[in-house]
């Protein structure tokens, strides 16, 4: 699931999702009660009673997955208007640096789009589309890729040797070993 980051389920996890209301549906056409529904797939009652509802309404069709229940703040076409626009950078529309903020992207939307969405929306929209506000686009152009496989092979792992060579006294920082 992609709750925690706002984006609702994936398409692989809707698809499950809905399998189980189908077979749910199979279930009701052989008129098995609701406990023993919800028992053998695995699911809550009031799930079942719901889908029942709506399987009586209007078949199995009623029960078929309608995608996500938010609707994108951008539609498709307007984020991929949104992305060249940000792959053109921030000194491009106007900023010093090339540093993009929450901030920044919520004016560039507002100037290009003349749409105002929250700070939080414009993050879970871009979490959303695989933006991440913690892995850099590229490296620095100073970075020296031999000195960093040296220092991994041969510094780092006298570092964690060090970090994790026990002393003779208890392994807790906070009380001392007793004799």
């Amino acid at each position: 699931m992609r709750y925690p980051q706002g984006g609702g389920l994936t398409a692989e996890r809707r698809a499950f999702r809905e399998r189980i209301r189908m077979e749910a549906a199979e279930m009701f056409a052989a008129g098995q009660d609701n406990t023993v529904v919800a028992k053998q797939l695995r699911v809550s009652v009031r799930s079942v009673q719901r889908w029942r509802t709506a399987w009586q309404d209007g078949d199995r069709q009623a029960l078929t997955s309608k995608g996500s229940a938010a609707r994108p703040k951008l539609s498709e076409a307007l984020f991929a208007v949104l992305e060249q626009e940000l792959a053109r950078g921030p000194v491009a529309h106007g900023w010093r640096d090339q540093t993009w903020t929450l901030a920044r992207i919520k004016t560039l939307i507002g100037r290009r789009f003349h749409k105002s969405l929250s700070l939080s929306a414009i993050a879970e929209m871009l979490h959303r589309h695989g933006f991440s506000h913690q892995v850099p686009a590229r490296r620095a152009m100073e970075r020296d890729e031999n000195a960093v496989t040296g220092w991994v092979e041969d510094t780092w792992p006298q570092v964690e040797a060090s970090r994790r060579r026990s002393t003779a006294g208890s392994s807790s920082r906070t009380r001392p070993a007793s004799r």
